[in-house]
Order: C-alpha cells, then sequence, then structure tokens
C-alpha cells in the first residue's frame, strides 16, 4: 500500500485515485458471485437474525445456515480483526438472490429500515475496500468482472459513484473531510501542487 496517503479520516488513510478513478456499474450483482467477507460482528448478527432471512430466500439459494459462511480468519482492516467470507452456492454469494438482489438489503428494506443496516461494510464499500488500513479502490476484484466498470464514463469517478455509501460509512463529519480533501485535492493537481 501506498505510504504516501497523506490524508485520515476515521483512522483509515486516504486513498487520492479515488477522486479521479473513471468508473461506471450497471449492476447485476456480478460482484458477489464470488461470494464476500463480513466482519465477525456482521457475521454473528446475520446469523441472530437468519430466521428471517430464510424467509426471503429463494429456490436458488441454501436455507442451512451452516453453510452459508466459510471459517473465519484474521483480518486487521476488520473491525474486530476477523473476517469470515461467505460460501459461493450456485455460482454466488450465499446471500444473493436469482435476481441479482441481496437477501439482506431486501430484509432491511422490508422492515423499513435502512436499506443497509443488515449489509456487510465490505459489500456496501464495493467498488471500494479497506487494504492495509486504507480506503482504496479494490481494482484486482473490479478487474475480474465481465460487467463492472467495463465503459466507464468519463465524466462519473468512483467517488461520485460512491457517494451514498461514503456518507453512509464515514458518517457526516467524516464525510465532510474527505470532501474538503477531495477538493483541495483536485485543486493541487490541476495547478501541480503538494498537499
Amino acid at each position: 500500500m501506498n505510504k504516501n496517503f497523506t490524508m485520515e479520516v476515521n483512522g483509515l488513510k486516504i486513498d487520492p485515485k479515488i477522486f479521479t478513478f473513471k468508473f461506471h456499474c450497471n449492476c447485476t450483482g456480478e460482484c458477489c458471485n464470488y461470494g464476500v467477507y463480513t466482519d465477525l460482528k456482521e457475521h454473528d448478527l446475520i446469523l441472530n437474525i437468519s430466521k428471517k432471512i430464510i424467509n426471503l430466500m429463494d429456490d436458488s439459494q441454501d436455507t442451512d445456515k451452516s453453510k452459508w459462511f466459510e471459517p473465519p480468519e484474521d483480518d486487521e482492516d476488520f473491525d474486530s480483526g476477523v473476517a469470515v467470507g461467505t460460501e459461493v452456492i450456485n455460482g454466488k454469494c450465499s446471500f444473493l438472490d436469482k435476481d441479482g438482489l441481496c437477501t439482506l438489503q431486501k430484509l432491511a428494506i422490508s422492515e423499513g429500515e435502512h436499506q443497509w443496516k443488515y449489509k456487510p461494510i465490505y459489500c456496501i464499500l464495493f467498488p471500494l475496500t479497506i487494504y492495509e488500513n486504507a480506503l482504496t479502490i479494490d481494482d484486482e476484484h473490479i478487474d475480474r468482472l465481465k460487467t463492472c466498470n467495463k465503459n466507464p464514463q468519463k465524466n462519473l469517478t468512483i467517488y461520485e459513484a460512491c457517494k451514498e455509501e461514503l456518507k453512509y460509512f464515514l458518517g457526516d463529519k467524516g464525510f465532510s473531510k474527505l470532501e474538503n480533501y477531495r477538493m483541495k485535492y483536485l485543486d493541487s493537481i490541476s495547478t501541480n501542487k503538494t498537499i
């Protein structure tokens, strides 16, 4: 990871590439075809609400909750220090239905809650990710996808495409700090200054 990331927001280094990387996605849920990662706390929450999740699953999903997750592994980029991957069932994340929709998100919406109440941060942030304590672009994952970002829009950056997600993740104060950094960074590259 680039050690020259000078800005921190909420304890995370910020990769300024997020402000200039062109991005576009006509989402089909393809990013979930390889499974996703949850923090151990998110994993535990999902298991605690498993009956509600099962009620919304379709015939392409396995309702046996013991098959939903891989074994936990240490990972310092997750709040608890432990990541738990979701299993790939029928060529997709355990929680992705046959229409490419997240069952965890569908549950939150059906309860009148924020759409991301149960969704793992890893999923909310994609195509961004936390890697070595830095908010950056998950370019390795983007590169293996067939539809995501194959025709990036000239005027849309990954930051602009993910503003709602970043605001949710960082909170208003953190997002405001990120937005200020973005404006300073873009000004600096247009005038060749360093910040």
